[in-house]
């Protein structure tokens, strides 16, 4: 052969081989063909190999050497032992298949090599594994052919061990590729498509399908005979052929180390295809010291820590305790038991299984006191009744030996777990569980944090996140602390976390909390790791806070995103510190508390443990224990977390202005709602449970009855917030308030109400007093939604609930009796609506659902007061009042003396009224007024001359507005001036200003100003309707003309314009601009008359009713410029000036002089 190129690939895949290398091997292989001579090597015999195989041996080790000098990968050696037993092994199997050279040189890869060879035989195949240690490599090879196959070549492999001479090395290969086999595909090394061992694969398959077609084409042409039985294969059971083969090499077995490794190997086949049918479970703390103790002996046999060490004491381990995949089909138990119990016995006479233990223990000898413990007990769970007697020979053979003991220091454990998780070998998540938890090799700082620090993705895992964190718990609380080791820790844990997606940073965050809410500060910690969590924590708030607002919705939800990353880092590694901080800046810095609700809204981690109880208390629990509870505080502890600890030391440490606790109360409101915490998940959760913020800042707040104004307004917004919280609860459990001990908490609600009835009573020594209308109005708000939802649960479930109702209603009898009514919905049908005597005189009312009480305050002559205030208590009770009115209209001196005591009754009503109450009661008197209940004599007290109007469309609008002023004009005289106070008369000034609101608005609805494309159209010196008064301008209704129109079909005689036209004359309303004008004029002198007389004089609600009468009037007169001449514009002027003049706020005066001004002039 001559070579015209010294390399060229001979493989169109990754698979290289050097041609120059190839030529030396064919070389080799000629050279050993020579030797043979006068034979072959196609025909050589075993004990001929040492004469002629030196050649070729020498050869590859010249191979490798150069190849390792060339700086060639470290496994070259390895490929080219491979790329020689393949191309060997696809020579043999080639000239079985009889494959033509043509198809073999474009179809082999390997034809380039092998074709190069000389003919050989399986002897020189065997050999060459022998000689190479390459029976791995074998055994891998040997996996790729299918299970008839392997039998065959297995066969030959015995066949080839039993010829003589049999050496102790047949026996060794023997035993090594068993075990390769049982330990399986080693799937690192078999690569992937072009790897030798792929490659082999294909080509076996190619072969085999080539052969069974031929064979088949074979059949149709020639019927042959019958094939002889003894010349096949007499089984493809694997475990068959070894065990007998093992029992014909026993005796060449004459040393102690392979003696041991053939019982060893011999075991774990038997324990591996008879005595377990699914793989045992060890635990990674089991592997770790068995694969110590592997590495501990071979470091003592000048074997060095690696990876490839490990990986193969992993695959034995694995093997031993796996299922082989090479299950007996014709083996039996019994057979099994008897051959291995006779080797052993064998061994056992002949001394070979004898121990040193003074000795250093060999590896074989540790894995077979390994497999002694699995087979022992496993055996003894096995029944084998037919082979009793070898089972208790093996049992009691296998009891009989004695092992070294192997031990394995923490160091090494230590150094075996890092290699583990270092190269990603398998199981590599469960060792850096275990590498995480073990405090004892943590004392090796540096090692230890390293292979923490340079492999952290194998320690992103929430379980292994917590267990470092506990061991740098005990770190950082041990006497002799390593600070600088314990920073470099802690910034490697927290990088770890950052690394985890928001999910699992939940996960952590929870699991941390369930360790310690001060995370890794549980304890006393070195100031110098405080002070560098502290950094990082200041400067983590403050990029949230410099970076809060982003100018596009992108950059804000990357700025959102960055902030929920920050918080958790610092959060994992002091939770409560962390909360402290959102706490914090969500209060005093501005604007940002939707940042921070935002933020924890991400972290439901950091929620932790409830305090809320599973069941809710009932009953005498409900009646007798809860008001002592709230009383105590007792709820607020239990039921609160985290955040609201942090919130109420916050409140215990700094005074709060306003704008604060606004945010305060905001950032509470938006972490009550329920929103989608992390993608993917269907369910919508609170950071805050509405019920916890009840328990903690309410219930607690509340017991103290007003002792703090603002505290008991606080709780009381906060109650209101958490009731509108939609919260999606399960249809069948109770409503969360229900854990808050509802009744107690509405009676302290019944409590406050009732002190604020008479709100502007001077306490006792003249103080201030400290309840304002509006924190009462927030009050009733948030009873009669209480009310509300208690009321639909008593009535889901009555017999549960029926004696905490009823020790409510008994505790509610102390209070003012109008309270009951705002409870209405939590009593339902279950008592009679109580009412004092006195209002049972002027209304007549159902005794089945009414009953009276005698009241001291209510005595005879107060029927009317107390059906005013049951009027404005609510929209139902106020129907009932008005229809059930004992009242005879056809008697004059009935409705006489029943409109006096209404203005009396109203008189004393209207101070202690709230809005919507007082919106109430204007309703009833309009109805009143309306119905011709109520006589209210309208007099002309601010004109000269009586107008040529009519004012009948709005008799109501004056009269009401003459009979508050008859009010206010008796509440302002020197027999009730003194009832209120400063804030009691501004309430009143408030009120009387909501109802010319509503006056207001009456006339506007009775009189709409035109829009500018009406204005436009209509002319100005349109004729007027010659029955209309001259100052008035006539428009046509669109109504009346449809009306008229339908009238004209239904006179078919005479002319149809003519017909309309007598209709539109007819029919033609005058608008009342100057009737407005006029209601106008009387309503702001009525708003002058009671400014003037109102203590103080300085009411700016009734000086704003000024400004807005004012207005209205400049812009009737401008929409209807003929409803005023000018001598009345100026008459009106003078009129208004006149009365405003009255004030004695110069300020006002003087706006509404000038606004009185620009009034007439505009209209001239």
């Amino acid at each position: 052969m001559t070579l015209t190129v010294s390399k060229v690939l001979i493989l169109s895949t990754p698979v290289v081989v050097l041609l120059s290398e190839s030529a030396v091997l064919q070389g080799a292989f000629l050279l050993a063909e020579k030797l043979c001579l006068p034979s072959s090597l196609s025909s050589l015999q075993k004990d001929d190999w040492s004469r002629v195989g030196r050649p070729v041996l020498e050869a590859v080790r010249e191979i490798c050497r150069q190849d390792k000098l060339n700086s060639h990968s470290a496994t070259t050696s390895v490929s080219w032992t491979e790329k020689l037993v393949c191309a060997l092994w696809l020579k043999l199997l080639c000239r079985e298949a009889g494959e033509d050279v043509e198809v073999s040189w474009r179809e082999n890869p390997f034809f380039p090599l092998q074709n190069g060879l000389p003919e050989v035989s399986h002897v020189v195949l065997l050999e060459v594994v022998r000689s190479m240690g390459a029976a791995q490599t074998f055994a891998q090879f040997l996996l790729c052919l299918p299970r008839s196959q392997i039998c065959t070549e297995l066969e030959r492999l015995v066949q080839y061990t039993r010829s003589s001479p049999t050496r102790e090395d047949d026996a060794r290969l023997f035993l090594e590729v068993w075990w390769e086999l049982w330990k399986g595909r080693d799937e690192q090394t078999a690569g992937g498509e072009d790897s030798i061992g792929t490659m082999f694969a294909r080509q076996c398959a190619r072969l085999s399908s080539k052969s069974s077609g031929e064979s088949s084409q074979a059949a149709k042409r020639l019927k042959l005979d019958p094939p002889d039985p003894s010349a096949m294969s007499p089984t493809t059971d694997v475990l068959h052929i070894l065990l007998h083969a093992l029992k014909d090499v026993k005796d060449h077995i004459s040393t102690t180390d392979l003696c041991l490794q053939a019982l060893s190997v011999s075991l774990d086949a038997l324990h591996t295809a008879f005595l377990i049918d699914q793989a045992a479970v060890l635990s990674t703390i089991e592997k770790m010291h068995i694969l110590s103790k592997t590495v501990s002996i071979r470091e003592k046999n000048d074997e060095k820590l690696s990876p490839e060490l490990i990986r193969e004491a992993q695959r034995d381990l694995r093997a031993s305790h796996t299922p082989s995949q090479f299950q007996p089909s014709r083996m039996k138990l019994d057979e099994a038991l008897k051959i291995i119990t006779e080797a052993a016995q064998f061994w056992q006479s002949s001394g070979l299984l004898k121990v040193n233990e003074s000795s250093d223990p060999s590896y074989s000898a540790f894995k077979l006191e390994q497999s002694v413990q699995r087979v022992l007990t496993d055996l003894q769970k096995a029944e084998v009744p037919a082979a009793m007697t070898e089972k208790n020979l093996l049992r009691g053979l296998l009891e009989s030996l004695a092992f070294p003991a192997v031990e394995s220091s923490p160091e090494m454990n230590a150094r075996v777990t890092a290699m583990i998780i270092s190269h990603r070998l398998d199981d590599h998540q469960n060792y850096a569980l275990l590498f995480a938890s073990e405090k004892s090799w943590a004392a090796c700082d540096e090692h230890w944090i390293d292979c923490i620090e340079k492999n952290q993705a194998a320690f992103q895992h929430r379980s292994i996140l917590i267990k470092l964190t506990s061991t740098l718990m005990s770190k950082l609380h041990r006497q002799s602390t390593n600070v600088s080791h314990c920073r470099k820790l802690m910034k490697v844990i927290a990088d770890i976390f950052s690394a985890l997606s928001l999910k699992d940073k939940n996960k952590a965050l929870a699991a941390m909390l369930r360790l310690s809410s001060r995370g890794f500060f549980a304890c006393s910690v070195p100031p110098a790791v405080i002070d560098g969590f502290e950094l990082e924590l200041n400067m983590a708030f403050n990029c949230i806070i410099q970076g809060g607002g982003g100018e596009s919705a992108a950059a804000s939800q990357g700025n959102l995103n960055t902030a929920v990353s920050l918080v958790a880092r610092v959060a994992f590694q002091n939770p409560e510190a962390a909360l402290r901080s959102c706490c914090h800046s969500a209060i005093f810095n501005k604007g940002a508390f939707s940042l921070m609700a935002k933020i924890l809204q991400q972290l439901p981690g950091l929620i932790g443990q409830k305090g809320r109880e599973d069941e809710a208390q009932s009953d005498e629990d409900e009646g007798k224990g809860a008001e002592e509870s709230i009383a105590d505080g007792k709820v607020a502890a239990s039921g609160s977390s985290l955040l609201c600890r942090c919130l109420q030391e916050l409140f215990k440490t700094k005074s709060l202005s306003a704008n604060e606790r606004e945010q305060f109360l905001k950032c509470l409101g938006l972490l009550m709602m329920p929103v989608m915490a992390v993608e993917g998940e269907e369910v919508k959760q609170s950071f805050l449970l509405p019920e916890e913020v009840v328990n903690t800042f309410v219930l607690s707040n509340l017991s103290t009855m007003g002792q703090s104004s603002f505290d008991t307004e606080l709780s009381l917004q906060l109650l209101h917030t958490a009731l509108s919280v939609d919260v999606q609860e399960p249809a069948s459990s109770p409503h969360w308030v229900m854990d808050c001990s509802p009744f107690p908490l509405l009676y302290v609600l019944a409590q406050l109400y009732n002190h604020t009835l008479r709100c502007w009573e001077q306490t006792p020594g003249g103080a201030a007093p400290h309840w304002s209308m509006d924190t009462r109005e927030l009050l009733l708000s948030v009873l009669t939604t209480l009310g509300q939802v208690v009321g639909a649960e008593v009535a889901a479930a009555p017999s549960s609930w029926s004696r905490a109702l009823f020790w409510l209603y008994n505790k509610v009898e102390e209070l003012d009796w109008s309270v009951r009514f705002h409870l209405k919905a939590v009593w339902g049908e279950h008592f009679k609506n109580e009412v004092p005597s006195s209002l049972l005189t002027v209304c007549d009312l159902p005794e089945q659902e009414w009953s009276g009480l005698d009241l001291p305050q209510y005595g005879q002559g107060t029927g009317l007061l107390a059906w005013m205030e049951c009027c404005s208590i609510s929209d139902s009770l106020q129907s009932t009042m008005l229809s059930g009115l004992s009242l005879d209209r056809r008697r004059p001196d009935h409705i006489g003396m029943f409109s006096k005591g209404v203005l009396v009754a109203l008189t004393q009503t209207l101070p202690w009224c709230s809005v919507p109450q007082w919106t109430r009661l204007l309703g009833v008197l309009r109805e009143l007024i309306a119905s011709e209940r109520l006589h209210v004599p309208f007099s002309l007290e601010y004109v000269d001359y009586l107008p040529l109007l009519d004012l009948r469309r709005f008799s109501c609008e004056l009269r009401l507005s003459v009979l508050l002023l008859r009010v206010l004009q008796l509440l302002c005289g020197s027999s009730c001036s003194h009832w209120l106070s400063v804030d009691g008369w501004a309430h009143v000034g408030r009120l009387y200003a909501h109802s010319v609101k509503d006056v207001m608005n009456s006339v506007r609805a009775k009189l709409p100003l035109p829009s500018s494309g009406a204005l436009t159209s209509m002319s100005p010196k349109a004729p007027a309707s010659r029955n209309s008064n001259p100052s008035c301008t006539s428009i046509k209704s669109p109504k009346m003309s449809q009306d008229i129109s339908q009238k004209d079909l239904k006179h078919p005689g005479g002319p149809p314009l003519k017909a309309a036209e007598s209709h539109r004359e007819e029919e033609v309303e005058a608008v009342p601009s100057q009737e407005v004008l006029f209601v106008l004029s009387q309503l702001f002198c009525h708003v002058q008359h009671i400014q003037v007389m109102m203590p103080g004089g300085q009411c700016e609600p009734l000086f704003l009713s000024s400004l807005e009468i004012l207005s209205h009037y400049e812009a009737i007169m401008a929409a209807f410029p003929d409803s005023s001449s000018p001598l009345e514009s100026d008459n009106t002027r003078h009129f208004f000036s006149t009365i405003t003049d009255n004030l004695e706020n110069r300020e006002m005066k003087a706006a509404l002089q000038q606004k009185i001004a620009q009034l007439v002039s505009s209209a001239a």
